[in-house]
């Protein structure tokens, strides 16, 4: 079963900037895809960034692609984020996900991923 451990969410202020890891083990497949979700309070989940560990393929929410990159490390099983110029509205529990295959159109898919991490929170407040 795979398991996912994020980290290095935390408390900023309004264009801080934060770097997510999304540690994966047990993953047995060579292409899978790695997803991040962010879920504020009262919201639904929604897809923030997807990275397939194939091709390096990668997909963003309209809203964060100019500010937030999505790496992978394959050696190490780990995908970043890497969010710049944080907004309020960037306050958040951010999940990562896997799924085997790669991102594909429907990356924002809740119900494609089969595993979850844990969440890590990220508050942007002044």
């Amino acid at each position: 079963q795979v398991q996912l451990v994020e980290s290095g969410g935390g408390s900023v202020q309004p264009g801080g900037s934060l770097r997510l890891s999304c540690a994966a083990s047990e993953v047995g497949l060579d292409y899978y895809a790695i997803g991040w979700f962010c879920q504020a309070p009262g919201k639904e989940r929604e897809g923030v960034s997807c990275i397939s560990s194939a091709d390096g393929g990668t997909y963003y929410a309209d809203s964060m692609k100019d500010r937030f990159t999505i790496s992978r490390d394959n050696r190490k099983n780990t995908v970043y984020l890497r969010m710049n110029s944080l907004k309020p509205e960037d306050t958040a529990v951010y999940y990562c996900a896997y799924r085997s295959g790669t991102c594909g159109s429907r990356w924002r898919n809740v119900p494609l991923y089969d595993y979850w991490g844990q969440g890590t929170q990220v508050t942007v407040s002044s």
